[in-house]
């Protein structure tokens, strides 16, 4: 059923919610934000770039139905290796400067209610973003709230495991432990510790817009036993009923962790 704004709309969305908030939640939940190019093209923007723009502030009203519902922890895939190393030049800078405009100007302003947090490999994003996102991590450093969002920019899962893995080895190396002493002793927590999430708990919930159904090297490792949920809307239109109905399946389902 396609719904639209408006008081039948609001009185389903707050029955919805009331719904969801009796039953378990998530409590992290993975997003990844796809469909805004396919979106501006549907939606007959000359440049379906901007799509990339309406994608990225859309993410602050997902961050709102999140705290509507208590949910603390959010990672959120704003672009891959792969975008930057695929995509055209002219559209990789638009999407930085987007990164830029709605980091500084929305989620890491002084008055934050979300505390920022980065994954990614910062040095192969422009000076530029990378200053913006690590002003907001400073910027949001002592937010009271609880609720931590991690923006995973430039970001690889492969590529993090990698990482987690090199700085593992730099450090027993410096503690004098040979490789075969790491081989003999290395454990689940010991990469964990390195990764770029360390600290945060694992997402419970994945959730993926536009109907495409993988996913595409985001939280490999942490998502090892996340539940995941697949949703035929793209990003932009990506509505806070289809955010409930995420969580809706997610109650019901059993989770096994593996089992």
């Amino acid at each position: 059923m396609q719904m639209t704004a408006g008081p039948l709309y609001a009185l389903y969305t707050r029955r919805l919610r009331r719904q969801v908030m009796a039953g378990p939640l998530p409590a992290h939940v993975g997003l990844v934000m796809d469909g805004n190019r396919r979106w501006a093209r549907e939606m007959g923007m000359a440049n379906p770039s901007l799509g990339h723009k309406y994608g990225a502030e859309h993410a602050e009203d997902v961050l709102s139905w999140c705290e509507l519902v208590g949910i603390k922890h959010v990672t959120v895939f704003v672009c891959s290796t792969e975008n930057l190393q695929q995509r055209g030049d002219a559209e990789v800078a638009f999407l930085m400067q987007v990164i830029e405009q709605v980091v500084a100007d929305r989620l890491g302003r002084p008055d934050a209610r979300w505390q920022v947090h980065l994954a990614g490999m910062l040095d192969t994003l422009p000076d530029s973003t990378a200053r913006v996102l690590k002003e907001a991590v400073e910027t949001t450093r002592s937010v009271t709230t609880g609720a931590h969002v991690t923006l995973a920019v430039g970001y690889g899962g492969r590529q993090e495991v990698i990482e987690a893995l090199r700085e593992l080895l730099h450090e027993r190396a410096e503690a004098g432990d040979s490789l075969t002493d790491v081989a003999s002793t290395l454990t689940v927590d010991d990469i964990a510790q390195h990764l770029y999430t360390a600290g945060q708990p694992d997402p419970d919930l994945v959730i993926r817009t536009s109907g495409e159904q993988r996913l595409s090297n985001f939280l490999l490792w942490q998502s090892a036993y996340s539940e995941l949920y697949f949703c035929e809307a793209y990003w932009p239109a990506f509505r806070e009923i289809d955010f409930l109905r995420a969580l809706r399946s997610f109650a019901a389902r059993e989770r096994r962790h593996g089992a």
